[in-house]
């Protein structure tokens, strides 16, 4: 009986083909031309606040590039992420979309999900990067204090070496890019699960690697560094209000640097849940038109973060009132204010620790 199962299963595998094969043209969208409109619109908006807002983090920050602190390198790093995307990746699916169909191709169609697979693991592992940064500095001063700039570009060659090694794997015939089921866009080819245990493997690989794994270490972290900050507001209690204040303010602002790392995952999680079942449940079930707004909502992901850096600026400046204030003066602070925030320079360790996201 065995036996006649593992037949079975192996003759639906090779039976199966995916979206691209049924038909003759895989790259016609199969969308209504009013619904590609949309979204082309949708897409041209996202990618130039995108580009906007993570051009104007970069610009900003190569004023200053010799005073950068790790973690504003890192968040340099992620703007990168998220420019590339903008930049690289949103332009063929604008012109695919307006032109109710891929016209650029298989070529195109394997440089596109090679290109949003870049980048877009490369901004989930500096996220995951950032947040031990936080946890150390937070949680384990003695330990965070040592982590020098030389330090960050180290973790920028590991970042940027994973996020390539991870994108060119398909290429060497364990896995593959491919149209997606509404045709105008591309990205890894989820389907190979469906044909083989090979497929399976790889496919289980990228998730593990490139979303389980990184997604479970930005919970941990943020996980602890919530439990520190309120352990720590429970020991000060009895202090004056200024100090009171250092750590509702500290528990503010790591609330908010979590919305960096949640923003992304929020906007990630729906794409990936379509993508699982498509690799391990029934593929062809996923109605088209469902399935594109997870993928449009994946590619907004690159906006929000200088949206998030903007938001605590804001609650910084209202703050600055009750007698915090920023390890720089007010010039300096106009350049720099967007990406570090501390509490007031006569705290305790703990209220010196600076939230830089």
């Amino acid at each position: 009986m065995n036996g006649m199962a593992s037949d079975h299963n192996t003759s639906s595998q090779e039976e199966y083909l995916p979206h691209y094969l049924q038909k003759e043209d895989p790259f016609a969208s199969k969308l209504s031309r009013e619904a590609d409109i949309v979204a082309g619109f949708y897409l041209t908006v996202i990618g130039i606040l995108s580009t906007l807002g993570n051009g104007y983090v970069i610009f900003m920050s190569s004023k200053r590039k010799k005073k950068l602190r790790p973690a504003e390198i890192m968040t340099v790093n992620l703007a990168v992420c998220d420019l590339g995307i903008s930049v690289v990746g949103k332009p063929f699916s604008i012109i695919s979309f307006f032109s109710h169909r891929w016209v650029f191709g298989w070529m195109g169609c394997r440089w596109y999900g090679w290109a949003g697979f870049f980048f877009g693991c490369g901004s989930l592992i500096t996220m995951t990067a950032v947040s031990l940064d936080r946890y150390l500095k937070i949680c384990h001063l003695s330990y965070g204090t040592w982590l020098k700039r030389h330090h960050a570009f180290i973790c920028l060659a590991i970042i940027w070496a994973y996020a390539t090694f991870w994108a060119t794997v398909p290429f060497a015939g364990v896995g593959s890019y491919a149209p997606e089921p509404f045709g105008t866009s591309c990205t890894l080819d989820w389907w190979l699960a469906q044909a083989s245990v090979a497929g399976q493997a790889f496919i289980l690989s990228i998730l593990f690697f490139c979303l389980l794994f990184p997604t479970a270490v930005i919970v941990f972290s943020y996980v602890k560094i919530i439990l520190k900050v309120k352990s720590s507001t429970k020991e000060v209690a009895h202090y004056d209000t200024r100090i009171q204040n250092s750590h509702i303010l500290e528990m503010k602002l790591t609330k908010v640097a979590m919305l960096i790392c949640a923003g992304f995952l929020i906007a990630w999680i729906p794409y990936a849940v379509v993508s699982v079942w498509s690799a391990f449940g029934q593929p062809d079930s996923v109605p088209i038109q469902f399935s594109v707004v997870p993928t449009l909502l994946a590619k907004s992901a690159a906006m929000y973060n200088p949206i998030i850096y903007q938001v605590i600026d804001c609650k910084f400046v209202c703050c600055r009132s009750g007698g915090l204030k920023t390890l720089q003066k007010k010039s300096s602070l106009k350049k720099s204010r967007m990406y570090t925030i501390s509490s007031h320079r006569d705290s305790t360790a703990m209220n010196e620790t600076q939230l830089e996201v």
